[in-house]
């Protein structure tokens, strides 16, 4: 049995990319495509019959007529005419089985080229769930190609696609009337082989009236992100502080079980004043992604960019930005690198410099430190916790500001122009609850990956540089005024003084650079090895700092925080998804830029007001 070359194909959100992993498992390698950013996955696989198979996961596209990179590589390698990469033996087009009428034309124009082909319809189980019945047999006797069902996030959900490349490969379509109107074809499609209950299409238009509606809509959508910061505060509470408690614990039984001495120093001043800190902000994440999670797998998101794109396009964006920065909430990686599917290169060039602003994750550790510290937990008019208004407010200034840069962008670079949004909306569901589970799972992993690698390799790091070398006889400060970061903090004070930042905080900035979440950690080791003596070690890092900061301190950090590029990672991103070192340049200057400046305006204004 000869081996096959396969390539998945398929609109973005069909779970292609879920498909591919099933198939492939651990089997697979990126790259990017010579010439391109565009990013090439890779894997093998064989068939419960032995048979080998090479795949590719091509980026998604909806439509062959390329508009964006992304589409540009499908499309290329679909014709068989992207240098260097073999033409494929069967095309594997997945479509969203809960929103054919939008991908049965994708499916139709793939079937255009003549080539072998077959049609996997993916999320079967959730249209099912939703009474959507669909008859296989009649849809592939009316394609003319194989029709399978799968359901990729199952153990045993490809099932019928491995039988099928089992089989003989499946043979190019026959000619047939396929040049019509795609739109029609489509229709004739579902009329002959799709059943939509009727209780859907209802609900939706009813749901619709309200949540398109161009100023209650507005309205709602403000009020589903003011309800999902407050709960962040307010819900996260108890278990934030019983998770600092076992936290706490620990660190105490562990260091009692050591003797006097470095290390004993580095578990309890460096491991759990440093890590310990950051992972007590682990329920606050989590229950920020139960909102992001429950939104996106209600149908909601879609909606909401659309409800955006006209205040969006007077920003100098579109709604095709909306994905791309609403990603950037959860980290500006899969922000940035989101954008390839925006058409324009000058959109999204303007939707990556100004992703980083959007208030991602890794800086909710902080925000939550400060405000714990400083805001008041009490309540506002009866009905609002204070300290979830400042986050809101806080969330609200990074958006205020990526459309305020946005703007700025579009008017230096004359980039006026017609912007038309072509947006899926599918149809309302019900979170499922093992979804949800699924993702808060893998940002949980993601979140202790990043605490038990880099953050603790950072922790450990700055716990040797703030404890070497030793004071000199007769010292009289902290010993880590005498040692190599507390050297590196008072050579940065003059610098950051006029923003209000002590050489604590200068010393934070800087591990911080490679994590926004290390600051805290940085900040904990710090002020641990800052005690006078053993009873003033850290156990809690909030009533400290709002003993020794000032308010304006705190605000102007806080500030800095919403600007500051302090992620290495986003920065070189940046230059991967662009190609060039001068635009990572531009964001880098200027966002440390606006960062410094509303921090100076801000510890300024606050100093004077109190004083």
């Amino acid at each position: 049995m000869s081996a096959l070359n396969i390539a998945l194909v398929g609109n973005p959100n069909c779970g292609k990319t879920a498909l591919f992993n099933r198939l492939t498992g651990s089997r697979q390698k990126v790259a990017n495509y010579a010439g391109v950013t565009v990013e090439r996955k890779e894997g093998q696989f064989r068939t419960p019959a032995g048979r080998g198979v090479r795949v590719l996961d091509l980026p998604g596209a909806y439509s062959l007529d390329a508009t964006s990179p992304d589409e540009a590589i499908t499309r290329a390698v679909c014709h068989g005419e992207l240098p260097g990469e073999p033409v494929p033996d069967v095309l594997v087009c997945v479509a969203d089985a809960t929103n054919l009428r939008l991908h049965l034309r994708f499916a139709l124009e793939v079937r255009r080229l003549g080539k072998p082909m077959v049609l996997a319809l993916n999320q079967m189980d959730q249209a099912r769930r939703r009474g959507i019945v669909i008859d296989v047999p009649a849809l592939q006797a009316r394609l003319g190609i194989p029709v399978v069902e799968t359901v990729a996030v199952k153990r045993d959900g490809a099932a019928a696609l491995l039988a099928q490349l089992d089989d003989a490969a499946p043979t190019a379509p026959e000619p047939g009337d396929d040049q019509g109107d795609l739109h029609a074809q489509v229709q004739a499609l579902l009329a002959e082989a799709v059943t939509m209950p009727d209780r859907t299409s209802r609900l939706d238009e009813r749901l619709d009236r309200w949540l398109l509606h161009p100023v209650w809509g507005l309205v709602i959508l403000a009020a589903v992100m003011f309800l999902m910061f407050q709960a962040v505060f307010s819900w996260a509470g108890p278990l934030q502080d019983t998770l600092a408690g076992w936290i706490g614990l620990l660190g105490e039984t562990l260091g009692g079980l050591l003797p006097d001495g470095a290390l004993r120093s580095l578990v309890q001043d460096g491991i759990f004043a440093g890590l310990g800190t950051v992972m007590e902000f682990l329920p606050q994440i989590l229950l920020l992604f139960v909102f992001i999670l429950a939104l996106e797998e209600s149908g909601y998101l879609p909606r909401a960019a659309f409800l955006l794109d006209k205040p969006m396009r007077a920003c100098g964006l579109t709604g095709r930005s909306f994905i791309p920065l609403l990603s950037s909430f959860a980290c500006a990686i899969p922000g940035v690198m989101a954008t390839r599917s925006i058409q324009d290169p000058r959109d999204r060039l303007a939707t990556i410099l100004v992703a980083p602003l959007m208030t991602c994750s890794a800086r909710l550790p902080v925000y939550a430190l400060l405000i714990g510290a400083f805001i008041p937990d009490q309540s506002v008019w009866g009905v609002f916790n204070l300290q979830g208004l400042v986050l809101f407010g806080l969330y609200v200034a990074g958006i205020v500001s990526a459309m305020g840069a946005a703007w700025v962008i579009q008017k230096v670079r004359h980039t006026e122009g017609e912007h038309v949004l072509l947006l899926e909306l599918p149809s309302y569901r019900l979170p499922n609850p093992l979804d949800l589970g699924i993702g808060l799972w893998e940002r949980a992993s993601i979140f202790m990956r990043r605490v038990t690698g880099i953050i603790l390799s950072l922790t450990v790091l700055l716990w040797f540089l703030a404890s070497y070398p030793a004071p000199p006889e007769g010292a009289t400060l902290p010993a880590i005024d005498y040692s190599l970061a507390g050297r590196i903090g008072h050579w940065l004070e003059p610098i950051f003084a006029p923003i209000g930042f002590n050489w604590q905080i200068c010393i934070a900035l800087i591990p911080g650079l490679a994590a926004r979440e290390v600051a805290v950690a940085a900040l904990a080791t710090v002020y641990a090895l800052s005690a006078s003596n053993d009873s003033e070690a850290i156990t809690q890092l909030s009533p400290l700092l709002a003993a020794d900061w000032s308010l304006a301190t705190a605000l102007s950090l806080l500030v800095w925080y919403v600007y500051a590029p302090q992620c290495l990672s986003t920065i070189a991103v940046i230059k991967r998804e662009t190609n060039s070192w001068k635009q990572a340049g531009y964001a880098t200057v200027y966002l440390f830029a606006l960062a410094y400046l509303a921090s100076l305006i801000t510890y300024q204004l606050t100093a004077w007001l109190m004083s």
